[in-house]
């Protein structure tokens, strides 16, 4: 059947619509900007994918991948501002190294070194300080990183929130191929290699803020040797993601929109513990939408699923991987979920903050 123009101008017109850029509407930066869901990825493309564009900032992986001479390196940065600052299961500081470690290692990289920039505040407790850098200490010999340069600001009571910890990391890239969303094609498989939320919920339930007990710890562990583990058993593996900020669900649409394809899951195969899955009810939010620390989202070829599911349950970190939906051709760039009640719905981006200052 012969396209008419008309029906042409309207495809035209939608292409343009989806190339075009977003705009920030808001006049001052919210809690929403940093939530990892549709504010954040606005703020970036307007603002900062805008302004420094290029080939590598482009592809918005967790890291970037640049060529020195003939090898390839991998470099990620990033900011925690967690509150509290020590929580079930760690604190600031050694969630800084594992965040920092995990960017590097869904890149493909083994990570070997990282930078850590303090920003603290006047008056904050020097035994509560030492206390963070040796769980950084702890944490980088774990992952068998160095800590190799730094820097310290301090400023002025009630300028800041005790501590802020930004890193920097660098490693080398050992997978043959090159990872990323883009490369995800229908056919592929998702995984996910543990139980997810587990981090959020705890820092939520840290503060104090809500009377609910949960016997929760949070997930935070560095993944590089999860990742060795399934690169060395998988060379079908196209993608990998840490699932921060944002958690599962933010990782799909991403993906789903780099590769423009259609990432299906299946609501009850997604490991949600008991603890996460009821206290997530009582705050009104979705264990999907929970920010992970020590967890990997994969995307593999289909043929290679199985392969890589016993990968992952090889490995400590991976016991309770699980697959969890398949990558379709159709309808482009959106998320759907199979729920438990037997329906199907759209999984968007995240709209909001519900979780605040988990990372």
């Amino acid at each position: 059947m012969t396209m008419s123009t008309r029906e042409q101008e309207v495809l035209d017109r939608i292409e343009r619509v989806r190339k075009r850029r977003p705009k920030v509407k808001e006049e001052r930066i919210t809690l929403a900007h940093g939530s990892g869901g549709k504010a954040t990825q606005t703020l970036i493309e307007a603002v900062f994918l805008d302004a420094f564009s290029n080939p590598m900032l482009d592809r918005l992986e967790d890291a970037a991948e640049l060529s020195v001479n003939e090898t390839r390196l991998a470099l990620t940065t990033d900011s925690f501002v967690v509150s509290p600052l020590f929580f079930p299961g760690g604190n600031i500081g050694d969630l800084a190294v594992n965040g920092t470690v995990n960017d590097l290692a869904v890149s493909g990289a083994k990570p070997l070194y990282l930078t850590a920039g303090f920003i603290l505040e006047e008056g904050f407790p020097v035994a509560d300080l030492i206390r963070i850098v040796a769980s950084m200490k702890a944490a980088a010999d774990a992952a068998g990183v160095s800590i190799v340069t730094g820097d310290t600001k301090v400023v002025q009571r009630g300028k800041a929130d005790g501590c802020y910890i930004n890193t920097a990391g660098v490693g080398v890239v050992r997978c043959p191929g090159r990872l990323g969303a883009a490369t995800v094609q229908p056919g592929d498989a998702v995984l996910v290699s543990g139980s997810i939320g587990d981090h959020g919920v705890t820092v939520m339930l840290a503060r104090g803020e809500l009377d609910i007990e949960a016997d929760l710890v949070s997930d935070t562990a560095p993944v590089h040797d999860l990742v060795a583990t399934l690169l060395a058993a998988t060379p079908g593996v196209r993608a990998m993601r840490d699932a921060t900020r944002g958690g599962v669900a933010t990782i799909l649409n991403e993906v789903a929109k780099a590769a423009d394809v259609a990432v299906v899951v299946d609501e009850d195969k997604v490991p949600v513990g008991t603890e996460v899955r009821g206290a997530s009810e009582l705050l009104g939010i979705d264990p999907l939408y929970v920010a992970c620390e020590g967890r990997i989202v994969v995307f593999v070829a289909g043929a290679e699923a199985e392969t890589a599911l016993d990968a992952l349950r090889s490995h400590p970190l991976g016991r309770e991987a699980a697959l969890i939906g398949r990558v379709k051709a159709d309808p482009p760039g959106l998320v759907l979920l199979n729920t438990t009640f037997g329906g199907t719905r759209i999984c968007d981006l995240l709209v909001g903050d519900p979780l605040p200052r988990i990372c």
